[in-house]
């Protein structure tokens, strides 16, 4: 190609071009230039900064979305007044950015104010009410308030189900939001036919190889590993991993997810060797992408911890018992101030592992196992 170009008589600067300007660049430009033009606070600058939030977002860097999230919602707060249902829309991505490391009490109630904005706006069976109407369910199961979410939920599915047919994706994904709160109270015969509802809807609408026909694929592996149907949830597993490593990479959040899920699976049958380094990668996935303080890299380090005290590596498994234990309560040092007293034994009910992590921890440094070499 060179060699031709050079024949032909060009000249070699066309060889080194500058690169071409990225997604996030050109949206980083456009806000400049609008901030020249029209000042720092005009509303025309809410777009262009809504996709830079989104673009650092979907590169896992959560707290450079939040800062820019932040902007548009005083941006459309101060220009189009606090009940517009755009600053609904900034509020439901804000409080999904929260949720992404671990701050569940400072999400709620901007799920809540969203929520209630679009009700005011469109009115109670507005197709636009299901989307805020999921997302506050799922926080409030992710605090153990199961009961306030089931509603939610089916309210959801009903709307959806009326103004997009039985077969839509949006309705997969309240059949599957459904099914995994049903599944997460142990209730599994009403989980699982939600779920394989909801992954026939996503493999007949997306194709099979569509990153949220992997998490429907997750989602009932997982059900079928607590029931200990590994043989089942095996493949299923392993068919979601290589979705997920396709679409988003080796080291993303949702990848070290499902090592873990399938590292689990194999130390529950015993495989301690084909465990272990799945929840290494998993721990290393989680710890640079989600950070400090978030319940995901709690639980990777007590998986790893439990596996190496199984297989009797004691001195290896406490560190990762106590890096368990200070990331746990990082986490919930931002969590629980915000939480009225029930709100807090609810949400403490969430938690596995704490407990179990705290009982071995206490067992090492008194009468437990000697640590070996």
């Amino acid at each position: 190609m060179i060699l031709s170009a050079l024949l032909l008589g060009l000249t070699t600067t066309v060889f080194f071009q500058e690169p071409e300007e990225t997604e996030l660049e050109a949206a980083q430009r456009k806000v400049i230039e609008l901030e020249a033009e029209l000042g720092s606070n005009h509303l025309d600058l809410a777009e262009p900064l809504t996709a830079i939030m989104v673009i650092h977002y979907r590169q896992d860097q959560y707290e450079k979305a939040e800062v820019v999230c932040r902007r548009v919602l005083a941006i459309q707060e101060k220009s189009l007044g606090p009940e517009h249902p755009n600053v609904a829309a900034t509020l439901n991505n804000l409080a999904i950015l929260l949720e992404a490391y671990g701050s569940y009490a400072e999400a709620r109630p901007l799920h809540e104010r969203a929520l209630a904005i679009r009700e005011k706006a469109h009115g109670p069976e507005d197709p636009r009410l299901a989307t805020p109407l999921n997302n506050l369910a799922n926080l409030l199961e992710t605090q153990g308030s199961y009961a306030e979410a089931r509603p939610l939920h089916e309210r959801a599915l009903a709307i959806w189900e009326k103004a997009l047919g039985p077969e839509h994706p949006d309705v997969a994904t309240v059949l599957n939001n459904l099914a995994a709160s049903l599944d997460t109270q142990g209730l599994y015969s009403e989980a699982r036919p939600l779920y394989e509802r909801a992954l026939a809807i996503y493999e007949k609408a997306l194709g099979p190889d569509h990153p949220t026909v992997g998490t429907s694929l997750n989602n009932l592996a997982s059900l079928l590993d607590y029931q200990g149907s590994y043989a089942e949830a095996r493949p299923l597993y392993e068919r979601s991993l290589a979705i997920w490593k396709k679409s988003f990479g080796p080291e993303h959040p949702r990848v070290g997810a499902i090592l873990n899920n399938l590292a689990n699976l194999l130390d529950a049958q015993g495989s301690y060797a084909e465990a272990r380094p799945l929840f290494e990668q998993a721990l290393a996935i989680t710890e640079k992408s989600l950070g400090p303080g978030h319940p995901d890299l709690a639980l990777a380090f007590d998986n790893l911890a439990l596996l190496l005290y199984k297989q009797g590596f004691y001195g290896e498994s406490w560190p990762f018992y106590k890096l368990g234990l200070e990331t746990t309560l990082l986490h919930l040092s931002k969590n629980l101030a915000g939480m009225a007293e029930a709100e807090r034994f609810q949400y403490l009910g969430t938690l596995y592992g704490t407990e179990l992590l705290l009982l071995n921890i206490v067992a090492m440094q008194g009468n437990g196992p000697k640590k070996t070499d």
